[in-house]
């Protein structure tokens, strides 16, 4: 109701409830812009992702606790 009324001006989207749905009327919308996940698209971030991830296999091959468990 914001965005159509005019309260707010425009809108940029980068995560959205329903993803990798959203309502079919943001496409539609001069002033809203749908982004995909691009907060981690640098390379230091994937790297440091990479880490984390090599980090938990690690430590799981070496029957301990993983330092950045994944909850499920």
């Amino acid at each position: 109701a914001a965005l159509t009324g005019g309260h707010i001006a425009a809108a940029g989207l980068h995560v959205y409830a329903g993803e990798p749905d959203f309502h079919p009327l943001y496409v539609d919308m001069k002033n809203v812009f749908l982004l995909p996940h691009l907060g981690s698209s640098t390379k230091e971030t994937r790297e440091a992702m990479g880490m984390l991830a090599s980090d938990n296999l690690e430590a799981v091959l070496a029957g301990k606790v993983p330092p950045h468990p994944v909850k499920i």
